[in-house]
């Protein structure tokens, strides 16, 4: 891989991949490892890249599996066993608490990361790739590997699980400032 390519795809994608990894681990620090990992295994694949899609969605494919990698190797120490890990069934969780980014964003959008959280991990990368990383159905569907009918469905349930999830948080706020 040309040093200018290497570049060319760091300078331009670092900040969107960051982010998606910052959301779906909600550690600066650990989003920065896995951003190394996602870098270095651009540089051990990019021979093999053919541009069926284009470098953003396969620089998502790549974070995508570094933080499933992530989350895999974390539900394993924490079990201490060897158990099947289902990303598309299993929540991606993480139990650290935001980091500063994270932490100054708004009450709402604290809930709704909070929210994203009860959602499968199938329903948590649909919706941080289509509405927190603006990438396209088409997009989406490319870099999970999946038809464009499963991302909308996968989207259509998440936002019903969020809005659901949400709505219990205003009325819990309503009782509570009704009570007050």
């Amino acid at each position: 891989m040309d040093d200018s390519v290497f570049h060319r795809l760091y300078d331009q994608y670092h900040q969107d991949v960051f982010q998606f990894l910052l959301y779906m681990v909600k550690n600066r620090q650990t989003a920065e490892d896995l951003m190394h990992e996602v870098y270095v295994r651009v540089l051990k694949a990019f021979s093999r890249f053919e541009g069926k899609s284009t470098e953003k969605t396969w620089l998502f494919s790549i974070a995508k599996n570094v933080a499933i990698d992530h989350f895999r190797k974390s539900s394993v120490r924490k079990r201490h066993a060897l158990d099947f890990f289902d990303w598309e069934k299993q929540e991606l969780k993480s139990s650290d608490a935001l980091p500063e980014e994270l932490a100054e964003l708004n009450d709402e959008m604290k809930q709704l990361l909070d929210a994203l959280d009860e959602c499968t991990g199938d329903q948590k990368m649909v919706i941080i790739m289509r509405y927190f990383q603006d990438l396209s159905i088409a997009e989406t569907s490319k870099v999970l590997g999946w038809t464009e009918g499963k991302v909308k469905t996968t989207q259509h349930r998440a936002i019903h699980k969020l809005r659901d999830r949400l709505s219990g948080h205003s009325d819990r706020r309503q009782v509570h400032d009704e009570q007050q």
